[in-house]
């Protein structure tokens, strides 16, 4: 079945245009842009803290059974997150969903902080997912519809440069706060930020036209309805290492349930690869699941065979969270003047680079800092490709159909990433079982996943081009 929404204009909004006007930090922007970043920043710093500080929340409340769907319940229900206020934000502007979503999300970290159960803090987590799919599609319209298009390459470098100091600190500064307060401040703590940054954002938004001029009649109850089969589906793929002998047959079976019911949820041929738009979102969700799905098992790598600690294994992706904000800041500024076949071929090179580096690391047993440095690539590939995935996307969008197609590149990188680290893991189980080099095998897929990334990379067009 095809998406119920517009097409992709034959014209697309140009990347580049007019005059500049100022800078994203300008008194025109500075409020949203600041209060846009400090959500992002949050939601990475809760992303990373959680990771940390879940083995203190299990041994206080219990319910280790539950560990791990207090992750990928939260990947699931943002699916559904994601095409709720993909949709209102094609109806109505994105001010009310935006607004929603961070309620959403806000209770789901204050229900998660207070929880005296590990089912209660599931819960919570659950309905922080909801919040979170929402609150970054919604972002990416209020971009679409705040900022002119010269300017969306420097606002989603500013995003993706929200992530490094998380990176950094984050880890360190959620066991801090467990340690020396507790973990529930993890959760409260960025309760109370979030709704500050908001504030930022709030203010500014509801004083601006934000509403589309076509409200878009898609229809929403079979794009709910899909979403959640896919949320499922998600759930199913992730909790397939549970399965045991049933573990590929679950694989196999939700796979399926997934691509039956994302199809209404993407631009038409998206799954095809279909030139323009629809190649934008699968390399999206290809090279997503490439890095993540590689990438936890870096630090594992170097704690398993080199015999490092867990604070300086992960150490060991410091180096492509700082590359990354680099990439990202040399598209932010030069994107235009490179060209996408450039940014894709040279992203995919630095991508493919990193994991074939991986691979010869856990084949030989090379020294450490090979693999360290090795993966800088991968940040600095990912930094060059993944925002500039997203300024195309809105390119390739109008008012009708921002929402969704923003939607759509989301749910394309969540899905990606999902899977590919549950088919990975069930890679590297069963390699090392039979005695294999486990971590080769996860790295030289990953690699593989890169390369055939390339193909719809090179068919996305120049949305620029439509106007020169």
């Amino acid at each position: 079945m095809s998406a119920p929404h517009e097409p992709a204009p034959t014209a697309p909004v140009p990347v580049v245009s007019g005059p500049a006007g100022g800078g994203i930090w300008t008194a025109r922007f500075i409020w949203v842009t600041i209060g846009a970043v400090a959500m992002i920043f949050l939601a990475a710093m809760q992303s990373l803290a959680i990771t940390t500080v879940m083995p203190v929340v299990v041994d206080d409340l219990g319910g280790a059974a539950l560990y791990a769907v207090a992750f990928s319940g939260t990947l699931a229900t943002s699916v559904i997150g994601m095409v709720v206020v993909g949709a209102w934000c094609d109806r109505s502007g994105p001010t009310l969903p935006l607004t929603s979503a961070v309620v959403l999300f806000v209770t789901g970290l204050l229900v998660a902080g207070s929880a005296p159960s590990m089912e209660v803090l599931v819960v919570g987590r659950l309905v922080q997912g909801l919040g979170i799919g929402g609150e970054t599609v919604a972002l990416y319209v209020v971009v679409a519809r705040v900022y002119p298009s010269h300017l969306h390459g420097r606002v989603f470098a500013a995003f993706s440069a929200a992530w490094v100091v998380p990176s950094l600190i984050g880890p360190f500064l959620a066991g801090a706060v467990a340690e020396f307060l507790h973990w529930r401040w993890v959760f409260l703590g960025v309760a109370v930020l979030t709704a500050l940054a908001f504030t930022m954002v709030a203010l500014r938004l509801w004083g601006l036209p934000m509403r589309a001029e076509e409200p878009s009649s898609s229809r929403l109850a079979l794009r709910l309805v899909c979403a959640v089969l896919v949320a499922a589906g998600a759930l199913g793929v992730s909790l397939a290492g549970e399965a045991g002998a049933y573990a590929w047959a679950l694989v196999a079976g939700s796979a399926v349930l997934v691509v039956a019911a994302i199809r209404p949820l993407l631009p038409r041929r998206t799954l095809r690869s279909g030139r323009g738009l629809p190649s934008v979102i699968l390399m999206r969700g290809l090279i997503a699941g490439a890095l993540f799905g590689a990438e936890i098992y870096v630090p594992y790598l170097l704690i398993a065979d080199y015999g490092f600690s867990a604070t300086w294994a992960g150490l060991g992706l410091t180096a492509a969270a700082i590359t990354w904000a680099v990439g990202a800041e040399v598209q932010g500024r030069i994107g235009d003047r490179l060209g996408n076949s450039r940014i894709v071929v040279g992203g995919t090179a630095l991508l493919t680079s990193a994991l074939v580096v991986a691979v010869a690391t856990s084949l030989w047993h090379l020294h450490p800092g090979i693999l360290i440095g090795g993966w800088a690539f991968a940040g600095a590939g990912m930094g060059l490709m993944y925002p500039r995935l997203t300024v195309l996307t809105l390119a390739y969008s109008t008012t009708k159909n921002q929402g969704f197609n923003s939607a759509a590149l989301s749910i394309s990188d969540a899905v990606g990433a999902a899977t590919t680290i549950a088919v990975l893991g069930l890679v590297f189980t069963a390699v090392r079982a039979g005695e294999g080099s486990a971590f080769a095998a996860v790295f030289l897929v990953a690699g593989l996943l890169a390369v055939i990334a390339l193909l719809p990379g090179l068919r996305m067009g120049h949305a620029h081009e439509a106007r020169s």
